[in-house]
């Protein structure tokens, strides 16, 4: 087979900007590919994907709600994706499943992007959320230097469960908190990241005031759709640096493009700009 063959799976799949993303660098490049969207539910994921593998697909992209079936399935994991116990990156290799989490190194490479490597090395930092984006994120403040890490969640349960578990594997100190707790770890902080899906279209906003954030503090969002959530504007409003949920989309998407594809791709202006398109 000539035309090189990847995708994106998940449910629904049909907002996905991967598919738009992929065939950007596709095009740029000059590579006989293509990458689809594929929905599937949760009963028929297995099936779907050895299916894939058969038809000659060269891997997957994984999301919602399939990042844990895909850590499952997979016959041998790379580090991140051991630690965060889940699977956004499928590759198909002679026969075995390779599995790999990028949300990490993406997130990581979003805020070097923004704020330069050292930004974070000794500082306080805030995480609101405990589901399995505030894992990836995790790993991505620890591997930045965080020194503290409080991770903020309705259910405390769900945030200690998410600290024990990560505890051992990285050098930050995590610290478990209600969401309650807000106004009392925000004034240290150098950094606050929403890793709930608060804030997408259509949903509720996170109903926190950043008055309690110190001037020089940065507020990253991991939605990206919209650009701009309800948290972004108001620390835009305070005077507060933004990063919004696009730079992680399209650095978590290179190492996936090289596997599929055989070519290490740039995240550009042009690119952010081609995305940004088609989210007004």
């Amino acid at each position: 087979m000539s035309t090189k063959l990847a995708g994106v799976i998940g449910f629904p799949v049909a907002h996905s900007l991967s598919p738009r993303l992929h065939g950007f660098w596709l095009k740029e490049h000059g590579i006989d590919g293509a990458f689809v969207p594929l929905p599937a539910k949760r009963e028929d994921f297995a099936q779907i994907i050895n299916s894939l593998r058969k038809l000659g697909f060269a891997g997957l992209s994984v999301t919602v709600p399939h990042k844990e079936a895909a850590f499952a399935i997979s016959h041998g994991l790379d580090e991140a994706a051991q630690i965060a116990g889940a699977v956004n990156l499928l590759v198909f290799k002679g026969g075995r499943i390779e599995g790999c989490n990028t949300d990490a190194s993406g997130l990581a490479a979003s805020l070097v992007e923004q704020l330069g490597k050292d930004a974070l090395k000794g500082k306080d930092t805030v995480l609101l959320g405990a589901g399995g984006a505030a894992r990836a994120c995790v790993l991505a403040l620890a591997n930045l230097g965080a020194k503290k890490i409080s991770i903020l969640n309705r259910n405390i349960a769900r945030a200690e469960s998410l600290a024990r578990s990560l505890e051992s594997k990285v050098s930050a100190q995590l610290q478990p908190a209600m969401l309650d707790d807000w106004g009392k770890v925000a004034p240290s902080a150098a950094l606050a990241i929403n890793a709930t899906s608060a804030g997408m279209s259509g949903g509720p906003a996170l109903d926190i005031s950043l008055d309690a954030l110190l001037k020089t503090a940065t507020v990253c969002d991991i939605v990206y759709n919209p650009l701009e959530t309800p948290l972004l504007k108001q620390a835009r409003a305070r005077g507060l640096r933004a990063i919004d949920g696009l730079g992680m989309l399209m650095h978590q998407a290179v190492p996936a493009f090289e596997a599929f594809y055989g070519v290490a791709p740039k995240v550009t202006p042009a690119l952010r700009t081609d995305l940004e398109k088609a989210l007004t």
